[in-house]
């Protein structure tokens, strides 16, 4: 059995390789950064409420606190799209699309760039979402492979090999 799946490495497609990351390998350090970034973020908050009760007027010092409890705010809303972002930036030339053949003995991943052979035992975490199939290799690798392109099987069939496969349950990530 051959299962194929055509892929474009675009922003959305790596948001969602992100969030898998974020979601399995990097759970631990997503949580203890989330911790930190709302604690500065209620530290400048009450630091700018504390003036205000003490009716301090406005300084700039208000208005530097203001600004790093937004701006940390929007970097924790939105962190998923700047990793994107950045990991695009970083995409070698010629890899920002693949088709990726699955058979019995591995898989192979062809890009305009190279032809890459791969073994399941170095999957190291499967995640599925409502548009992609997510293999992480390590805390900076790993590969999306769009459900919409698969050929060759359900995406059902493709659950069941994918599990026996590399001997591991899928995550499933909103």
């Amino acid at each position: 059995m051959e299962f194929h799946f055509e892929t474009r490495y675009d922003q959305k497609g790596l948001a969602v390789m992100a969030r898998a990351l974020r979601k399995t390998i990097h759970k631990k350090w997503n949580r203890i950064g989330l911790i930190l970034g709302w604690c500065v973020v209620v530290l400048a908050a009450l630091l700018v409420a504390a003036e205000r009760l003490l009716g301090e007027p406005w300084t700039l010092r208000d208005t530097k606190n203001s600004f790093v409890g937004v701006f940390l705010i929007a970097i924790m809303l939105t962190k998923n799209q700047i990793n994107a972002f950045f990991a695009k930036k970083r995409m070698l030339p010629g890899t920002s699309s693949a088709k990726c053949v699955f058979r019995e003995e591995g898989f192979t991943s062809i890009t305009e760039a190279a032809s890459t052979e791969f073994h399941y035992e170095s999957v190291q975490q499967v995640c599925e979402t409502a548009d992609y199939f997510v293999f992480l290799f390590s805390q900076r690798h790993g590969q999306i492979y769009d459900k919409a392109t698969l050929s060759g099987g359900t995406a059902e069939e493709f659950r069941t090999f994918i599990t026996e496969k590399t001997g591991k349950p899928i995550a499933y990530i909103k």
